[in-house]
């Protein structure tokens, strides 16, 4: 298997991992996280269609390499992941417990940005 295709495997992973921990934080809340907060993120989740991505990722990488539109998903998923970041980095004193799983999504795809060049 290729770097590239693990590299989109594990990416598509940690977007599963990101939506199903925001789900979690919303009905559990063992955080104290504010829960509209919270809820905001998982409107903008749903906007931009993370799962589908994660989705997509997983089945154009699984027996096969392309690049083309691989890159193309990681596309779509930075532009909202760039406002789920800033959101989170506006109410950082809410929302700290989300920064980890963020910055595991953007060096994720940083490593891609390192391909397309």
């Amino acid at each position: 298997m290729q770097p590239e295709m693990q590299k989109a495997l594990i990416l598509a992973e940690n977007i599963n991992g990101f939506i199903k921990f925001v789900q979690t934080q919303r009905t559990k809340n063992n955080f104290r996280i504010e829960n509209n907060k919270l809820l905001q993120i998982k409107y903008l989740i749903e906007e931009y269609r993370f799962q589908i991505v994660a989705d997509e990722l997983i089945r154009i990488n699984q027996f096969d390499w392309n690049e083309k539109y691989t890159l193309y998903l990681v596309d779509q998923f930075q532009k909202g992941f760039t406002i789920i970041d800033e959101y989170v980095k506006n109410n950082y004193n809410e929302l700290f417990i989300v920064t980890a799983r963020l910055h595991t999504l953007k060096n994720l795809c940083d490593s891609f940005s390192k391909i397309a060049s």
